[in-house]
């Protein structure tokens, strides 16, 4: 039992120190996941209101004037395509997911710009297992995790340990879940 407490310690530590990064990650993912009806935790998103006189219906120069409206609202690099979602107004898609809606009769207008949301972006990027190699990356986190748990049952002695109150604390550990499941 002395070797498995010094191995456990040691493999706890040293496979913990590798994976504090990766905890944190998945840590700021996972709440900002388990929020996403307050938020978007991917993009901000901003919304410009404009006019304009241009005409945006459809017809053989439509593009052209499309072109011109992005000018004038500093878009033109980012035009990808454009549609008619209903009649009187027109969609144009831009680079990034951003968008502009027009009301085709009144000119009246408005631009959604998504901008990226620092670090939140990134961490939720590899959440969602973006290749094969970072999805078994994050299952040997997985296992890692698994490791941990067991391993730490074993590196303390006494009445705190697993055998004592440290048993008390696995056990609401389980138990919470388990009445989270079966109650809500």
């Amino acid at each position: 039992m002395k070797v498995l407490r010094k191995w456990s310690r040691i493999l706890h530590r040293d496979i913990g120190f590798f994976f504090i990064g990766v905890s944190i990650i998945y840590g700021l993912s996972g709440i900002a996941l388990n929020h996403l009806a307050d938020w978007n935790p991917n993009y901000t998103v901003v919304i410009d209101d404009f006019e304009t006189n241009i005409s945006l219906e459809k017809s053989a120069k439509i593009k052209g004037n499309i072109l011109l409206l992005l000018d004038d609202i500093n878009n033109r690099k980012n035009y990808k395509s454009h549609y008619y979602p209903e009649k009187g107004f027109i969609k144009i898609f831009l680079k990034g997911g951003s968008s502009v809606m027009v009301d085709t009769d009144t000119g009246e207008g408005w631009a959604e710009y998504l901008n990226k949301r620092p670090v939140f972006y990134e961490v939720n990027y590899l959440h969602y297992n973006p290749n094969s190699w970072w999805m078994w990356f994050s299952d040997i986190f997985a296992g890692a995790l698994i490791f941990l748990a067991i391993t730490s049952i074993f590196m303390v002695r006494g009445k705190k340990s697993a055998w004592g109150r440290g048993g008390i604390y696995i056990a609401a550990g389980i138990i919470i879940p388990v009445l989270f499941l079966i109650y809500f």
